[in-house]
């Protein structure tokens, strides 16, 4: 069972307490009326899902309730860097360093 450490309540708890909500950083156009379908098509469905690390929103569903981001390497599964919804991604050299 992987640990994620929520930046909020500031403790590793159990996977079971979060749900992952997809890539992170994804911005929503800001006049939805303005954007062609094919952009529109490409904001709700198209995410990159690379092989290594990836920036990833989740959500501690059974204690705080908040949304925070995360850099996870999607090969071993390893939370490299958490942080607070808002802030920016760490850079890569960042990796290593949980909260």
């Amino acid at each position: 069972m992987l640990l994620i450490p929520c930046p909020y309540c500031g403790m590793e708890r159990p996977e079971l307490e979060f749900r992952n909500g997809g890539e992170a950083h994804i911005s929503r156009p800001l006049d939805p009326s303005a954007v062609s379908d094919a952009d529109w098509a490409e904001y709700l469905y198209f995410r990159s899902n690379p092989k290594g690390v990836m920036a990833e929103r989740w959500r501690h569903v059974s204690g705080c309730g908040r949304f925070f981001n995360v850099l996870r390497d999607t090969v071993s599964d390893k939370f490299l860097a958490v942080y607070r919804a808002g802030e920016p991604r760490p850079p890569i050299g960042a990796e290593g360093s949980s909260a």
